[in-house]
């Protein structure tokens, strides 16, 4: 077996993988260490079956990881371009195990910027596609209304702002937009989510979208809320996916003046809840997240514009 930058703590737990009957013949591991998750993945290749790619994570976690078992396993009925789930199970007393296929190709937050606008767009175009029939995944309605469940967890996030270090300049303008606001939520669909959809979660193979990975987050919400890492990750990676996205789950077509209100008003909430997300769990990249909440800014001028710039500017 052929084990690729491999430390002392991977080979250590890569013995327990030989306890796994599908991959006793794997000849190839490589360490996957992108992202923010906190599971071990390694790609491997297991003759007759390809590459693959193993997560092994805390065992408290199966629950979770059996949901997203068979979130893959329906989206891939309905034509979904995903990973291919192949296996989960528990590894020892500490850890569970999820197999999936491996989605051959680039990260598309590395892919896009070297790619013509043309086919940033044309990937975009594919993505909104995908990104709609995925929020046709049927859901258990919850107790609670969108509305409700979002209001409340925004106001949560207030009060964590407020005791943060480090704030927005002059963020009154915002905080009231929000509040002012806030009933636009009201009677909204409340249907599957991703929940993390940018280019980073998107794998493009020879100029072409070739799926969407990392469906541990999924959650349920109003489908607008989906579009908000467009304005935080996608468009500083390539504007012409980003409006190509929005076009392609619109079928081709401009959205209408509701998703735009919707749309600030999701950009404004998460740009509260980003820096408090930011200064919990990697404070060092403060930073880095308040230059993009800065560019948000500019984006919707303080949020006196529900379209943003670089959507009415570059098309």
């Amino acid at each position: 077996m052929n084990n690729r930058n491999l430390s002392s703590t991977d080979r250590g737990i890569l013995e327990l993988v030989k306890a796994i009957p599908q991959l006793r013949e794997a000849v190839q591991i490589e360490r996957i260490s992108k992202g923010y998750s906190l599971d071990h993945k390694f790609k491997m290749e297991v003759p007759g079956e390809g590459n693959v790619l193993l997560r092994i994570f805390p065992y408290r976690d199966m629950e979770g990881k059996q949901k997203e078992i068979h979130i893959l396993e329906s989206l891939k009925k309905m034509g979904v371009l995903c990973s291919t789930p192949l296996g989960i199970g528990r590894l020892d007393d500490n850890n569970g195990y999820m197999i999936v296929s491996y989605l051959e190709g680039e990260d598309a937050a590395e892919a896009l910027p070297l790619m013509s606008a043309q086919q940033q767009y044309s990937i975009g175009m594919r993505a909104g596609a995908e990104l709609r029939r995925i929020h046709q995944l049927p859901i258990e309605k919850q107790e609670e209304s969108w509305y409700t469940r979002k209001s409340m967890k925004h106001q949560r996030y207030v009060e964590r702002y407020q005791a943060c270090p480090i704030v927005m300049g002059n963020d009154q303008h915002i905080l009231h937009f929000i509040d002012d606001h806030l009933e636009w939520m009201k009677g909204r669909p409340d249907g599957f989510q991703h929940d993390d959809f940018h280019p980073a979660n998107l794998v493009v193979n020879n100029g072409e979208l070739a799926g969407v990975i990392d469906f541990n987050r999924a959650d349920q919400g109003d489908p607008v809320h989906e579009f908000l890492k467009l304005g935080l990750f996608a468009t500083e990676v390539s504007i012409p996916y980003s409006i190509g996205q929005v076009q392609g789950y619109f079928e081709g077509h401009d959205p209408d003046e509701e998703f735009w209100n919707l749309y600030s008003l999701y950009m404004a909430m998460a740009l509260v809840s980003s820096v408090v997300w930011i200064q919990n769990v990697k404070p060092e990249e403060t930073d880095q997240m308040m230059m993009k909440i800065e560019r948000v800014r500019e984006d919707h001028d303080d949020f006196r514009s529900v379209i943003p710039s670089w959507y009415t500017l570059n098309k």
